[in-house]
């Protein structure tokens, strides 16, 4: 799945949108997209799971990118929570 999503996400300040393991702060988990300034890029799924927080809404999760959007944000993809 996350290579499908990276194959429609295009990004011309980076050669390719990465897949990685992340904490992304939301309060609310009902969303797919995320801007840059909510995900904290994380070096593997156990240090997203010790740097995640849910009660305070800071949760594990894979995504892509950072990919520009139409609207000029950054935004990650989120591929799969992890919590």
């Amino acid at each position: 799945m996350a290579e499908a999503i990276a194959s429609l996400i295009t990004d011309t300040e980076s050669p390719l949108v990465q897949t990685g393991y992340v904490v992304i702060y939301a309060p609310q988990r009902n969303r797919k997209r995320f801007p840059e300034g909510c995900v904290s890029v994380q070096v593997s799924e156990v240090a997203a799971r010790a740097a995640a927080s849910p009660e305070q809404g800071y949760h594990a999760a894979v995504a892509s990118g950072p990919s520009r959007s139409s609207e000029g944000f950054r935004l990650f993809y989120l591929v799969r929570w992890l919590d």
